[in-house]
């Protein structure tokens, strides 16, 4: 089970949110860059970037931020990122910055036939993102809830090339309230590809409850609040994780 460490960006600082409003963000870091180095350092093997900004804006509002990141990190170990990416032309250009994978959110869900282009364009680099509240999904930087159910999204995206889906639980984001394993592994049994777990990661308890169901389909979870705040210690949480494989 692969955790990975969140660095979720709004007006070039480090912060999390709770279930998905800008309003509701805590500063962890006025400097993303050295956050980055501080979880690479503590052992992660991939880092989830997230750019708030540009989820609203749907255009890439962090880009500064992101290219300090990445000339930190990015000989080490792998970087995705979400959070505005609308087009081809913004995919490229992160990519030749060194992004290792995208993700692709409210376009995917609004553009279906957008995710296929991409998959095209760049085979095995694309992770479409789905959030959704009540088995919802939600876009717009979680602003609006859809009318189309996760599991129906996952199914047409599953022969389009997409290398992972990341699943969140916007109930359960920055909650603190543990981690949604029966939606997560619902999803999972529903396609195949594997299944990224977001949202409400807590303690080393929802870390057993993952690597029980990484056989169906759970490859791995990414952590935001819970490292920041210290209800797990990450290098101890990857470990644990490694050891139950």
């Amino acid at each position: 089970m692969l955790l990975v460490p969140a660095i979720d960006l709004k007006e070039g600082r480090c912060v999390r949110l709770k279930q998905g409003l800008m309003e509701q963000a805590t500063v962890f870091s006025d400097s993303p860059a050295e956050m980055a180095l501080h979880w690479r350092n503590q052992g992660a093997r991939r880092l989830h970037l997230v750019d708030l900004n540009g989820a609203f804006a749907g255009v890439p509002q962090n880009f500064p931020a992101i290219k300090e990141i990445l000339a930190a990190v990015v000989k080490d170990i792998p970087v995705q990122l979400g959070g505005g990416i609308r087009d081809l032309g913004t995919i490229e250009k992160y990519l030749d910055l060194g992004l290792t994978d995208v993700i692709i959110g409210t376009a995917a869900v609004k553009n279906p036939e957008f995710v296929r282009e991409a998959c095209k364009a760049f085979p095995g680099q694309i992770i479409v993102g789905l959030d959704a509240k009540d088995g919802m999904v939600a876009i717009d930087g979680w602003a609006t809830v859809t009318e189309h159910h996760v599991v129906d999204l996952a199914k047409r995206f599953e022969d389009d090339g997409v290398n992972s889906i990341i699943y969140t639980d916007i109930g359960r984001d920055g909650m603190m309230s543990g981690v949604n394993i029966e939606a997560t592994v619902k999803l999972a049994q529903s396609v195949n590809i594997p299944i990224i777990a977001s949202g409400g990661l807590t303690n080393l308890d929802d870390i057993h409850a993952l690597c029980a169901v990484e056989k169906e389909g759970v490859s791995g979870a990414i952590t935001g609040r819970a490292i920041y705040e210290g209800s797990i210690d990450f290098a101890q949480a990857q470990k644990m994780a490694d050891s139950l494989a």
